[in-house]
């Protein structure tokens, strides 16, 4: 076999959203609402989603994470990265037919649009290929 990495669960289909906020939000008040707001209704909408996992990653700011980006060259970062897994592309398809998770869809969408910067927020689906996940993981 060609893997680097062998896992016993199967493959879960997984969007990533990486997010930047609205203009004229802080760094903090984004991310208030963002765990505080949405995230609650995330979670509220979860079972007609049909999703199996939601985890918000919230961008850390200061001289650490300033100096690595300066010592890399790196472009500004994102304010944040939304990652959210169903089960199987099947799953995901079949939560798209589901009224209900169209609903669901509508409400979240019509939230973010609330605190992110949607035009500049670029969102796609992939597979996760683990290299190393430790003893911690």
């Amino acid at each position: 076999m060609n893997r680097i990495a062998e896992t016993s669960r199967k493959p879960l289909l997984k969007l990533t959203f990486c997010l930047r906020r609205r203009p004229g939000l802080s760094l903090p008040e984004f991310q208030d609402y963002w765990v505080n707001k949405h995230g609650p209704l995330v979670r509220r909408l979860q079972p007609a989603l049909g999703m199996v996992r939601y985890v918000q990653v919230h961008r850390l700011g200061g001289d650490l994470a300033d100096g690595l980006r300066r010592a890399r060259s790196a472009p500004e970062p994102y304010d944040g990265v939304a990652e959210l897994w169903w089960e199987s592309e099947e799953s995901f398809r079949a939560a798209g037919k589901n009224p209900g998770a169209r609903e669901a869809g509508r409400l979240l969408l019509e939230d973010e649009a609330r605190f992110i910067d949607l035009a500049n927020s670029p969102l796609w689906l992939n597979r996760e290929h683990v290299i190393y996940a430790g003893d911690a993981c």
